[in-house]
């Protein structure tokens, strides 16, 4: 066969826009977000307010900060049971340490900072070295900090929530990092929203222009494949369970510092709607795919639905059907664009 007659190297075929389209896992959930947006601005005339939307972002924020780190956690193939309760151990660290010691407030943010993170290496490694099943070691994690949460508190306090620290030395400045809101124009908006933006930029830069991000795609592909590669399969994981842990520092000092007090049993439930987010996002609950963005979708989908609910003004009792309707549907919904995309190369 003539070198005019040869095929071309499908290799130096430039992919179309509609192929590449296709192929990014957040298309389904900016559908549904497009969707979702102009369902409740029909059918809620609060909802398209300023302060209302305001009020959207911010529910969003508050739990897009946690998605972030758990959508590259379940890119990485791996699940985090102890997230939630981990936002409340960080804040109880914080206040509870600044109070005893008598302490300007930031040290005990420090300190907060530093056993977060000891307790995400924890779960890490006992992940690499039992090779359980991530399920498994953080749901003990989760018990074991649901119990300490509650026993410290009592123990410490005398009561299930902290003591107020409001007039303590740099929580003004604490509160301006962590608590604060921005006025732009007539619009309140919560710092958290930079926190949020913050990290979806750092995350999606990791993902797409690192070799850490090849990493934890190919964790999370196969981790046997990775290991046999080069991977350092162990440290990504670690990492991994690290970023979360991190994400819920920043969480759990936005809940002090709004409120100065914290209450020992919050937090409970909140990592499954973590899950949710990531996966309405387009994380495959198998590992290896997923985004960032997606999950920055998923959040403020989440949010639109708590709040659009209220501004429609139905009964909330409604509101987790809704949730695992839409969780149902996002899933549906990404299989299908991957086929779609799988069908196009």
């Amino acid at each position: 066969m003539s070198s005019a007659t040869r095929a071309p190297d499908e290799r130096l075929l430039r992919s179309s826009p509609l192929r590449r389209l296709l192929g990014r896992p957040e298309l389904g959930s900016v559908v549904g977000a497009v969707a979702v947006f102009i369902f409740f601005s029909v059918v809620a005339d609060s909802f398209l307010r300023p302060s209302s939307l305001s009020t959207v972002l911010y529910a969003a924020s508050t739990l897009g900060i946690m998605a972030v780190p758990v959508a590259l956690l379940m890119i990485g193939g791996e699940f985090d049971l102890s997230a939630g309760v981990l936002v409340t151990s960080s804040a109880l660290i914080s206040s509870m340490f600044s109070y005893q010691m008598t302490a300007n407030v930031w040290v005990g943010v420090g300190v907060s900072l530093l056993v977060t993170l000891a307790i995400g290496a924890f779960n890490g490694f006992m992940l690499t070295r039992t090779k359980l099943p991530s399920f498994i070691i953080t749901l003990g994690t989760f018990l074991m900090l649901t119990g300490l949460n509650l026993g410290f508190t009592k123990l410490i306090s005398g009561t299930v929530s902290t003591k107020s620290i409001g007039d303590m030395e740099g929580f003004p400045s604490a509160k301006k990092v962590f608590a604060s809101q921005l006025t732009i124009g007539d619009v309140d908006l919560k710092v958290t929203l930079l926190w949020w933006a913050a990290l979806i930029a750092v995350a999606t830069w990791v993902l797409l222009r690192t070799r850490a991000g090849n990493w934890i795609f190919a964790v999370g592909g196969n981790d046997d494949a990775a290991r046999a590669v080069g991977v350092p399969v162990v440290k990504t994981r670690i990492g991994l369970y690290m970023g979360v842990a991190f994400a819920a520092w920043i969480s759990g000092q936005h809940l002090l510092f709004s409120y100065d007090v914290v209450q020992s049993g919050e937090g409970v439930g909140n990592e499954l709607t973590y899950i949710i987010a990531a996966v309405i996002g387009g994380c495959l609950i198998t590992g290896g795919y997923g985004s960032a963005v997606g999950s920055a979708v998923g959040a403020f989908i989440f949010g639109m639905t708590s709040k659009g609910i209220v501004y429609a003004e139905w009964n909330p009792d409604w509101f987790k059907f809704f949730l695992g309707a839409m969780l149902l549907l996002a899933a549906l919904l990404n299989a299908w664009v991957r086929k779609r995309a799988e069908a196009s190369r």
